[in-house]
C-alpha cells in the first residue's frame, strides 16, 4: 500500500516510529520470541496519518495548488506570445488577450509569489515580466492580482488579472490598446483615435534626429510613447493621483544608468494638457522628453534636475526660434521685478504638487543655466558638461568637478554668471 507513493521522507520517519516503538515495549514482550504487543495497529495508523496529512509525495495541499497555478499562468503567457486567442481563452477570463493584441511583446512570463485559497476560489499575487519587441533590452516587472476559480474537475481558471495594490496600471487596462508605428517610434494608445496616435508618432519622429543634433547617436534614437484617455489614465500607468498631473503635458519614466540592463523610457502623455497647446508647444514638449530618453544612461543620482530638466528644455527649445522672454515668462516676470534668484534651484523645487509658477520658474532657470553655457562654453561644452556630472556616483561634488574640468569656473562664480545673464536676457 505505501510502495505507491514511497515518500523518501515517510520512509524515515516510519523507520524511526519503528526504532521508537520497539524501545518502547520494554516489559510488555509477548511469549518466548519477544514481540512486542500493539506496536503494529499503532505504527499503521501513525503511517496512515502522516500520509493523509501530506498526501501522495509530501507536498501540503496548498503547495499542490500553487503549482497548479503556476503552470496555469505559464499557458496563459504562452498564448499571449503565440497570439492564440483560443489557447489564451482555455486559461480563463480573455478580456485582456483582445485589449493587449496590438501590444507587440517579445517575451511574457508571469511568477506566482503567493496563493490565498478559499475552496474552489482562490488569489494569486503574482509578478508580471515582458518586454516590447524592438525597444525593451530588459523586461518590465509589475505586480499583478490575479483571482481563480477551480471547477468540478479540479481545473483551475482565471477569472480576473489586475494591478496588484501598490503597481501602476498597463496601458491595456484601461482598454483597448490601438498602436502605430513612426521611423523611430511606437505609439501606443488607448482611447484615441488613429489619427491622434499618428500625430504623436509624427511628433517623436520629428524629436529623435533634434535630439541626436544636439546630444550625439549614442542611445537607441528609437522611443515609446504612451498616450491613454484623459489625465485619471496618465496618473494610473504612473501609479499616482491624478492632481499630480493636471498642468503636466507628458512626463518620461525609466531607470538611469546602463541601458542594457533596463527596459525602455515611456513617454506618458497627459492628453488633456496636451490638448491646450498649439503646434510648437506640442513639438516642444515631446523633444524635451525625447531627450530624457537620450540621456538616461548618462544620468545619475550624482545629476540636479535643474541640469537634467534644463537640458532637456534647452533641447526642446534649441531649434524653436523662441526668444528669452517667451520662453521663459514667469522667470523674465520675477527678473522684472527685481526677484532675480539667488540660487539655481534645488530639486524640491520641481514638485509637480506645488505652486505652479514656481515650478515654472524651476524649469526656466535650469534651462537659462544650460543657455548660458550653451552661448558662452559652446554647444559641445554642454553636453560634456552634462556627461562629467553624471560621471560621479553621489550628488557631493558632482556640479563642482564638473564645472572645473569641463568650464573652468566654480559654481559661485558660475552663478553670479547666471544672474547677469538674466538681466541682460529677461529684462
Amino acid at each position: 500500500m505505501l510502495s505507491a507513493c514511497r515518500p523518501e521522507g515517510l520512509v524515515l520517519d516510519v523507520l524511526g516510529l519503528s526504532a521508537g516503538a520497539a524501545r518502547g515495549c520494554a516489559g510488555r514482550r509477548d511469549g518466548a520470541n519477544g514481540a512486542c504487543r500493539g506496536t503494529g495497529s499503532a505504527l499503521v495508523a501513525l503511517v496512515v496519518l502522516l500520509v493523509a496529512l501530506t498526501g501522495c509525495g509530501g507536498r501540503p495541499a496548498a503547495d499542490s495548488a500553487r503549482a497548479d497555478v503556476q503552470r496555469l499562468l505559464d499557458r496563459r503567457a504562452a498564448a499571449v506570445l503565440d497570439r492564440d486567442g483560443r489557447a489564451f481563452e482555455r486559461t480563463g477570463s480573455a478580456a485582456d488577450f483582445a485589449r493587449l493584441r496590438s501590444v507587440p511583446v517579445a517575451a511574457w512570463s508571469y511568477r506566482v509569489t503567493a496563493l490565498h485559497r478559499t475552496g474552489d476560489t482562490a488569489t494569486a499575487d503574482a509578478e508580471l515580466r515582458y518586454r516590447v519587441a524592438g525597444y525593451d533590452r530588459a523586461p518590465v516587472t509589475t505586480g499583478r492580482t490575479l483571482r481563480l476559480r477551480r471547477d468540478a474537475d479540479g481545473r483551475w481558471a482565471v477569472t480576473a488579472d489586475r494591478p496588484a495594490k501598490k503597481s501602476a496600471q498597463q496601458l491595456w487596462d484601461q482598454g483597448m490598446v490601438q498602436l502605430v508605428r513612426g521611423h523611430h517610434s511606437l505609439v501606443l494608445g488607448a482611447g484615441q483615435s488613429g489619427q491622434s496616435l499618428r500625430d504623436f508618432a509624427d511628433l517623436a519622429d520629428r524629436a529623435v534626429p533634434a535630439v541626436s543634433d544636439a546630444w550625439g547617436t549614442d542611445w537607441s534614437r528609437r522611443v515609446v510613447v504612451l498616450v491613454p484617455k484623459s489625465v485619471e489614465g496618465m496618473a494610473g500607468l504612473l501609479g499616482s493621483p491624478a492632481s499630480s498631473y493636471r498642468g503636466i503635458a507628458a512626463v518620461t519614466t525609466g531607470e538611469t544608468g546602463p541601458r542594457d540592463r533596463a527596459p525602455a523610457d515611456r513617454i506618458i502623455v497627459n492628453p488633456d494638457a496636451f490638448a491646450l497647446l498649439g503646434g510648437l508647444g506640442e513639438q516642444v514638449v515631446v523633444t524635451h522628453e525625447t531627450t530624457h530618453v537620450a540621456t538616461r544612461a548618462r544620468t545619475t543620482a550624482a545629476t540636479p534636475l535643474w541640469l537634467s530638466e534644463g537640458y532637456a528644455d534647452w533641447v526642446g527649445y534649441r531649434a524653436a526660434g523662441r526668444t528669452p522672454a517667451e520662453a521663459a515668462p514667469e522667470l523674465a516676470r520675477a527678473v522684472r521685478e527685481g526677484r532675480v534668484p539667488t540660487a539655481l534651484p534645488d530639486d524640491e523645487d520641481f514638485g509637480f504638487t506645488g505652486d505652479a509658477s514656481r515650478l515654472a520658474r524651476s524649469y526656466e532657470s535650469g534651462w537659462t543655466a544650460c543657455r548660458l553655457i550653451a552661448d558662452r562654453w559652446g554647444e559641445a561644452r554642454l553636453g560634456a558638461f552634462y556627461r562629467a556630472v553624471g560621471e560621479h556616483r553621489e550628488r557631493a561634488g558632482a556640479v563642482e568637478d564638473a564645472m572645473r574640468k569641463e568650464l573652468g569656473t566654480t559654481p559661485g562664480a558660475f552663478t553670479q554668471e547666471w544672474q547677469t545673464y538674466l538681466r541682460d536676457q529677461l529684462s
